[in-house]
């Protein structure tokens, strides 16, 4: 056998393979009919080749695309409260009388017991080890959202008795 032909062998294989890495890796997405409209102009038809592209990528080339355009547009993530997004975009501010019913648990220290406290993260969110060490790493930060008054006092006490400093806001 030639020297070409082996090498041509050898990138067959490695082109099948790659293929079917790919069809693994493959999401099966469920087209939906495009509703219809009364002209088509040239940018929403680039509009639809770009969402036809997209629907086309594997997940692990949606998540390099999503890191990508992160890393390009300089964009991070902002956790946003609902009453405050609410608020803003309706222009009117809170009621100072009325009682605020809903509070976000806020780690702000985790002290000299770090594992106590990574303990009691898991237990009142039922987080796994490594979200709850990503709570506890990265702080200040939200141990649960939207919680009652009494759950968010409870937690606090919670984190408080192992060395924790939390906020309610």
């Amino acid at each position: 056998m030639s020297e070409e032909a082996t090498k041509a062998k050898e990138a067959a294989k490695a082109a099948e393979k790659s293929d079917k890495e790919e069809k693994a890796a493959t999401v099966v997405v469920e087209e939906k009919k495009p509703k219809k409209t009364k002209a088509k102009t040239s940018t929403s038809s680039k509009l639809d080749k770009l969402v036809d592209d997209i629907g086309s990528l594997t997940v692990i080339e949606l998540a390099e695309l999503v890191d990508t355009l992160k890393e390009k547009f300089s964009i991070q993530a902002i956790a946003v409260a609902p009453a405050a997004g609410v608020a803003a975009a309706g222009g009117a501010a809170p009621d100072a009388q009325a009682e605020k019913t809903e509070f976000d648990i806020i780690l702000t220290d985790v002290g000299a017991q770090k594992l106590q406290v990574l303990k009691e993260v898991r237990s009142v969110t039922g987080l796994g080890l490594k979200e709850a060490k990503d709570v506890i790493d990265n702080l200040p930060g939200t141990v649960k959202e939207a919680a009652s008054k009494e759950e968010a006092e409870e937690i606090k006490k919670k984190l408080e008795s192992v060395g924790a400093k939390v906020e309610l806001k």
